[in-house]
């Protein structure tokens, strides 16, 4: 764990449970693309970095999840480095009580507000800002998350983020988060045909194709489609909906897994309805799901 990789002359990955992108540049400073989940990730890191030598530039991050922003406070605060990130995902790197927030639609209770979903807050600016690095494009890639992106570097290595989960992620669980279905489907037809050197998804291997691995999140995506259009053929609440995909795909539920696949289930839910294959109706008090 926390082994340097390098997949190019310039382009590195730490592999950690979400890997965090190094590119180094000529003069020995570097961009980190995420943190890690946590301060003890990001001394890790920055170990590293001072093994080879290299100074840390800024970090650009590439959503605002938990798991990829908790080194950022550490890491800011030992370099002064500064840290960019995309969009919503800014608001929520400034201001990380907003994810456990978001995930349980409401004030979150102490059992959510831990590491894994509240991050500590640090000082991020959005990638328009004149000070990104221009040699770097931005590859949007959202669905996962509000505004999620990845970074395509000089050398054209391209760290994908959470846009893909590997096939092991996939069997052993099956639902993956995802907070937009239409646009999350969208992400994985724009990377199929993606064409770089190497891809580096932050959950699974380094690839040199997208498409195996897009097509594989696809068919689960439609596979969950289609369980809940069936658990829907009659009128249903949402929690007996949910108690549904946890029976039927042998998963565990706890607050934080309620909360992250609740959320998940919701927003299928909402793709479907604005598809026109489930509706809402009101009987004794009770948002009732319904296949049309």
């Amino acid at each position: 764990m926390y082994e340097l990789i390098q997949v190019s002359n310039n382009s590195y990955y730490v592999n950690c449970p979400a890997k965090i992108g190094i590119y180094r540049n000529e003069d020995n400073s570097v961009y980190l693309i995420d943190s890690g989940n946590d301060k003890e990730a990001g001394r890790k890191v920055r170990q590293i970095l001072d093994k080879n030598g290299w100074t840390l530039k800024a970090i650009l991050n590439t959503h605002s999840n938990a798991d990829h922003i908790g080194g950022n406070k550490y890491l800011q605060a030992q370099t002064g480095c500064k840290i960019f990130a995309p969009g919503i995902e800014a608001d929520f790197t400034r201001h990380t009580v907003l994810e456990p927030a978001f995930l349980y639609g409401g004030f979150p209770p102490k059992d959510l507000r831990h590491k894994f979903l509240l991050a500590q807050e640090s000082d991020a600016v959005d990638i328009t800002s004149v000070d990104f690095p221009k040699e770097i494009e931005v590859i949007p890639l959202p669905g996962h998350f509000f505004d999620m992106v990845g970074y395509r570097m000089p050398d054209g290595v391209c760290f994908m983020a959470d846009c893909v989960s590997s096939a092991a992620t996939l069997e052993k669980y099956r639902v993956g988060y995802i907070y937009d279905v239409k646009a999350y489907l969208e992400t994985l037809d724009y990377v199929e045909a993606l064409e770089a050197p190497v891809f580096v998804p932050a959950h699974t291997e380094a690839v040199e194709s997208m498409a195996e691995l897009a097509a594989l999140n696809r068919a689960v995506v439609l596979e969950i489609i289609d369980k809940i259009l069936e658990i829907c053929a009659e009128p249903v609440n949402f929690e007996i909906i949910l108690q549904r995909i946890f029976a039927d795909y042998g998963l565990t539920m706890n607050f934080e897994q309620y909360a992250l696949l609740g959320n998940t289930v919701k927003s299928y839910l909402s793709y479907l309805k604005d598809i026109g294959k489930v509706n809402i109706i009101f009987e004794n008090n009770l948002l009732l799901w319904v296949k049309v």
